[in-house]
């Protein structure tokens, strides 16, 4: 098998799937109130950067498909020694950053813990087909109930699944993904569909 590159550069205008989970595979929400929180951070922090299309929030880990907008990169200086060295900065990998850390340090606080709550590196994959849509949606949503957590994926409260069929407003792109199934009607049937995996293998991270 070949050797995927799960930390390759996020450029602007694509779609990635985004997988990170807890250090140590620890906990990242331990409480209803944590799942809240995150989603409030991440909207405060990533909306500028990137357009939400399905997510799923596990106990320990979760899934995102998003698209980035076409933010410019930044540019910071570091002194070292008494040379101003000049850096490029990811607006969306320094956006997850500071998610990642406003979060962490709330849940340390909760938890009376201490050290890194993600794993250092996000993991991320490019999805550059769009024919791969669909079965990535759907393997996001069923999530819960793969890992076991849940008898039924579509009663699983912190994902996007049913959040995608409600008429309240939200800055998930529901219209978007809707589109991509034809109808809700479709979205509703191929949820309930078995998928090959094997199809979107190479989209796929645990």
């Amino acid at each position: 098998m070949v050797a995927r590159n799960f930390r390759i550069k996020i450029e602007p205008d694509k779609f990635y799937h985004i997988w990170n989970r807890g250090n140590n595979r620890d906990n990242l929400f331990y409480k209803q109130k944590n799942y809240e929180y995150f989603i409030c951070l991440y909207d405060e922090y990533m909306d500028k950067v990137i357009e939400t299309y399905a997510f799923c929030l596990l106990p320990n880990h979760f899934h995102l498909l998003i698209r980035t907008k076409a933010v410019a990169s930044n540019q910071q200086f570091h002194q070292i020694g008494e040379t101003a060295v000049k850096s490029v900065v990811n607006p969306v990998s320094c956006a997850f950053r500071k998610l990642f850390m406003a979060y962490s340090q709330a849940i340390n606080i909760q938890e009376r813990r201490t050290g890194s709550l993600f794993r250092k590196s996000f993991k991320r994959l490019e999805v550059n087909n769009p024919k791969y849509f669909a079965a990535l949606v759907q393997y996001i949503h069923t999530n819960p109930q793969k890992h076991g957590i849940i008898e039924d994926f579509r009663q699983y409260p912190w994902s996007s699944y049913q959040r995608m069929i409600k008429s309240k407003p939200s800055k998930l792109k529901k219209d978007e993904v809707i589109e991509w199934f034809k109808n809700k009607q479709n979205y509703l049937q191929y949820h309930g569909l078995s998928i090959d995996l094997d199809e979107i293998k190479h989209l796929i991270i645990e």
